[in-house]
């Protein structure tokens, strides 16, 4: 048996190893002196401190069919920061702050350059919250995913005071629904969305230019998905809620803030629905239902708050826009659209 036979199963030590130590290099420099042992080692280390009680919040996420898209245009930074992004923002509902993040990249054949700019997009996404990148895993697994494929997933863990924790105990009706806009399709829908433009059969969809748009279909779909953390921080004293409008759309994430008895009643129009959902419904005879079950329509997130705490909101982002009110439910459903 030579020397070389995990080499020609498909397994190249060597290059795994060279990229290991540069995907060490970027998580390097999202550390600060919170995390120990930065050398490496089988488990990353963080040191928690300055919490009267302290709670851990935690999230683990992919970004989906996204990856294919991605992969066909050649881009990859944008998805390692949205990786980072849907993670932090699903914490972000619970009030907590990002502490450390640890990524899994799974695929049969090597592409150095692609996993060093993922990489790249993931530690870029991290430092965008202050957070840390202390591990993760790099797995080549010749067979199991055809050609290019890969497999992306996420691990965030944040903290948040016991005492400082959104839960939805202090909802009432009456509260105010403010909705602050999303960068677009962000990391859902995108196996209807490669459905309609068929784009698995024919990539060079990307590259036209859709009616409105203004550019062309692949820099669309790419728009990172917005990063809520950094704006809505401050506002977290007088927000009672948060939904992370993802996969289900607002009427599958809202009633997860809501108490059972009440209700999120929106008002359609009060808010920009961006050019790419029209696109998508027109060129795929998808009905509204459907649309507001799959997309975000435009909202990436939606905050409950008194009606005199909107102008708090606003100042910590300034495109908020009221949307709805909570109000008392009278049947079967959670969420109502009123015209």
């Amino acid at each position: 048996m030579t020397g070389d036979t995990y080499q020609s199963s498909g397994v190249n030590l060597e290059v795994m190893e060279n990229l290991k130590d540069r995907i060490k290099a970027f998580a390097s420099m999202t550390h600060g002196p919170e995390v120990l042992g930065s050398g490496g080692g089988f488990a990353g280390l963080f040191q928690l401190s300055g919490y009267r009680e302290p709670v851990l919040v935690a999230s683990a996420d992919g970004v989906g069919t996204k990856l294919k898209i991605a992969a066909q245009l050649g881009h990859y930074e944008s998805i390692g920061q949205d990786l980072v992004t849907l993670n932090v923002n699903d914490i972000l509902t619970r009030g907590a702050k990002p502490l450390f993040f640890l990524d899994y990249i799974a695929f049969t054949t090597l592409d150095e350059q692609r996993m060093e700019t993922l990489v790249r997009g993931i530690a870029w996404g991290c430092r965008e919250v202050g957070c840390a990148l202390i591990g993760g895993e790099t797995a080549q697994m010749p067979g199991l995913y055809s050609g290019d494929d890969f497999d992306l997933a996420g691990f965030l863990v944040g903290v948040a005071e016991r005492d400082g924790l959104l839960d939805n105990g202090s909802i009432t009706p009456g509260d105010c629904l403010v909705g602050i806009p999303s960068s677009g399709l962000h990391t859902n829908g995108f196996s209807l969305v490669r459905q309609v433009f068929n784009t698995d059969a024919d990539p060079s969809a990307l590259f036209r230019q859709f009616g409105d748009l203004g550019h062309r279909l692949g820099e669309e779909l790419l728009a990172r998905h917005r990063c809520y953390y950094p704006m809505l921080q401050p506002a977290l004293g007088v927000i009672k809620g948060l939904a992370h409008i993802t996969g289900g759309g607002l009427p599958g994430k809202m009633p997860a803030i809501l108490p059972g008895h009440l209700a999120a009643s929106f008002q359609t129009g009060s808010w920009e629905i961006p050019p790419i959902f029209t696109l998508i419904q027109a060129e795929g005879r998808v009905s509204p239902e459907e649309m507001y079950r799959v997309f975000n329509m435009g909202l990436g997130m939606v905050a409950v708050c008194r009606e005199e705490d909107i102008d708090r909101i606003r100042a910590a982002a300034p495109d908020a826009v009221v949307v709805g009110r909570v109000v008392e439910r009278s049947g079967d459903q959670q969420v109502i659209f009123a015209d």
